[in-house]
């Protein structure tokens, strides 16, 4: 399949330091809508034969050099072929117009990054596994439940992006007027944007941080906008998604079939994190009358927030062996 050409930044340039365990290289691949992507592709040195593998993605509005790259890395160390990605029409990947997103386009990266993974001469293609962080863990559930060559997921401090954008943070928004005043202001940005020859950004982390913040958006601060986690590419730690960026969210939601995901899910939040709701309440659906609920499981972190599992948040609260021994088990 002809890919884009893409430019793609050789140096290190992550937030997090290389490690001398693991050979690290970039890659390309295309999804189904011709969006080429692109990749660090990590894997563990001296290591022959074909890898058990895993794609990972996330937060929803990083890049690959943030948190999903701290992952790949750290997996690749201890014996797996990764790959960390950047989403269709952000970083370093393809696709026109820039800073957009969708549910479906979204979740078909995944399953492109599957595709990769099943052809590369390095990976068992029975051994494929995902790790989706923030937004992207949403997106792997999503992804799960329609990609059979998935054999492990891993959700990490999930957001289920459809359910904030059409109910708000909470649920508090949760309603027919609040829906309907959210796309009439999206329509009419929609002309203004047609009107002006470019869209509007919706801004990223706010920025300076008012005194009154929610702990929430302290929390974001604290990683997007500092050396902690700021990246040049992040949308997050910049001018952030397009204000009409998200629009589809509002009426296409996620998950619907999580029940009927057969392979093995491991979701994973911070006990004290603002979104733990979303995790708790998609395990829970992924159960409910479900007959695949002997692989699937809720880890629940004491004292994390949100973006401790973004990158330890300073306690090591990723909990990386636990993940070694989910994908052992379940990609023997």
């Amino acid at each position: 399949m002809k890919t884009e050409e893409l430019t793609l930044t050789q140096e290190w340039d992550k937030t997090f330091p290389q490690s001398d365990k693991v050979d690290y290289c970039k890659v390309t691949f295309a999804n189904r809508y011709g969006i080429t992507l692109a990749a660090d592709m990590y894997a563990p040195k001296g290591v022959e034969g074909k890898l058990p593998a895993i794609a990972v993605c996330g937060p929803f509005g990083a890049v690959k050099e943030q948190c999903s790259g701290l992952y790949a890395q750290t997996m690749a160390g201890r014996g797996y072929l990764t790959i960390a990605f950047d989403p269709s029409f952000t970083g370093e990947s393809g696709g026109n117009v820039r800073y957009m997103a969708s549910p479906d386009i979204n979740t078909e990266d995944f399953m492109a990054a599957v595709d990769f993974l099943s052809l590369c001469d390095k990976a068992d293609p029975e051994r494929i596994g995902i790790i989706g962080i923030c937004g992207w863990g949403g997106m792997a559930l999503n992804a799960a439940a329609l990609d059979t060559r998935i054999r492990a997921t891993a959700a990490m401090t999930m957001y289920d992006m459809t359910r904030v954008n059409a109910k708000g943070y909470f649920d508090s928004e949760d309603s027919e007027e609040a829906r309907y005043e959210k796309k009439a202001a999206m329509c009419a940005q929609r002309l203004e944007d047609l009107k002006k020859g470019e869209y509007k950004p919706g801004g990223g982390v706010v920025n300076p941080l008012p005194e009154d913040a929610p702990f929430f958006v302290k929390d974001y601060y604290d990683y997007y906008k500092t050396q902690r986690g700021y990246h040049p590419r992040s949308l997050n730690s910049n001018g952030g998604w397009n204000v009409i960026g998200c629009e589809s969210f509002m009426n296409q939601p996620i998950l619907r079939y999580s029940n009927e995901i057969r392979s093995a899910v491991l979701i994973v939040h911070g006990e004290k994190a603002h979104s733990c709701y979303f995790g708790k309440d998609a395990y829970a659906d992924m159960i409910r009358d479900s007959k695949y609920t002997d692989n699937k499981e809720l880890m629940l972190i004491p004292d994390a927030v949100h973006t401790d599992l973004y990158d330890g948040g300073g306690k090591d609260a990723i909990p990386f062996d636990k993940l070694q021994s989910f994908f052992e088990k379940y990609m023997k």
